[in-house]
Formats: C-alpha cells, sequence, structure tokens
C-alpha cells in the first residue's frame, strides 16, 4: 500500500487566531503553498457525523470569502452528482450557489 501525506500548517497569534496558513500536498508539488482560507470535513462514520475544521487568517477579505464559499457550495454540488448520480439534486446544489452568490452580492 503506498501513503502520501497532506499537511496544512497554521501560525496563530497571541490570542490564538491564524495569521498564516500554508499547505504541502506530496504528490501534487505544493510545498508551503500559502492561503487565507481552508475547510476540511471528514466523515466519523462511528457517530454518523461530519466533523469540520474552517480556519481563516485575519487578513481574509470579506469578498473573497464569499466567493470562497460559492465556489464551495458548487463543488459540493459536483462532489453530491459523482458520488451518488443524483443530478436532480445536484441541480438543486448549483441552483442554491447561485442563489447564495446573488444574495451574497457576488453576482448579479
Amino acid at each position: 500500500m503506498r501513503k502520501t501525506q497532506i499537511t496544512i500548517d497554521v501560525e496563530l497569534d497571541e490570542n490564538h487566531i491564524p495569521e498564516n496558513i500554508t499547505w504541502n500536498a506530496q504528490d501534487g508539488g505544493i510545498e508551503k503553498e500559502e492561503t487565507k482560507a481552508t475547510m476540511i470535513s471528514v466523515w466519523d462514520e462511528k457517530n454518523m457525523e461530519a466533523l469540520r475544521i474552517d480556519l481563516w487568517t485575519k487578513e481574509m477579505p470579506v469578498d473573497q470569502m464569499k466567493m470562497f464559499i460559492h465556489q464551495v457550495l458548487v463543488s459540493m454540488g459536483n462532489t453530491y452528482q459523482r458520488a451518488t448520480g443524483e443530478e436532480d439534486v445536484a441541480h438543486w446544489l448549483e441552483q442554491m450557489a447561485e442563489e447564495f452568490a446573488v444574495k451574497s452580492a457576488i453576482k448579479m
């Protein structure tokens, strides 16, 4: 069995607020790539629940956070469609993402 790693390094200020976030992905050729935000979700099969880590730096602009959330919502629809084959629900998620884009004023 082959293993690989994806790591996220977070530098915190004195109040434990992220100041810098970098990530590494061995197989993707990514090393110490800076980012302003990350969302990680894992499935806990034992408790049948999603566990999350959402981090963003103090420097993450609100307008970029809105775009980030929009793109995560779009990708969730794509992932759902690939995982389940349920195009109708995936389309609904895509519509919801577009409604979010309008309501958050990132799209007209």
